[in-house]
């Protein structure tokens, strides 16, 4: 697989960062504005609000590719409170204290948070953030 796949590693990094992010902006959106869901907010002014505000404002920052390191680094640090306060009191096994979605947007945010943008993002585009070797593979050798 990695030589079928190989070549298209920065594109899929980037598809994988652009849904990431919107996926967690949408925690965010549910929290705040209730949507998607039922229409049921959280108190702006609450621990629940304020994570609402950080997943949908570091979401929208991972999704485009502005600063992505530092926006991942804060997605993943909540990931993982959320994870010990939540989840944590009702058993340490993810899978049985719904903690699953934590754990993994956790870890993912972490890499990113030590990948960078890569190609397609704002970062990119202003000239940071995209590794040498993904700068190589975003154009095609030609010859």
């Amino acid at each position: 697989m990695e030589r079928f796949l190989g070549p298209y590693s920065p594109q899929l990094y980037a598809i994988l960062r652009i849904v990431a992010g919107l996926m967690f902006a949408m925690h965010g959106t549910q929290k705040l504005f209730g949507w998607p869901g039922d229409g049921n907010t959280v108190e702006m002014a609450s621990l629940m609000g304020f994570a609402g505000i950080l997943e949908l404002v570091t979401g929208l920052m991972i999704a485009f590719g502005f600063l992505t390191g530092t926006a991942a680094f804060i997605a993943s640090g909540q990931m993982a409170v959320a994870f010990f306060m939540a989840h944590v009191p009702q058993g340490w096994n993810p899978l049985l204290n719904q903690g699953e979605n934590a754990v993994l947007y956790c870890f993912l945010f972490l890499y990113m948070a030590a990948r960078g943008a890569g190609i397609w993002s704002v970062d990119a585009a202003i000239g940071r953030g995209v590794r040498q070797e993904d700068r190589r593979a975003a154009i095609p050798d030609r010859w």
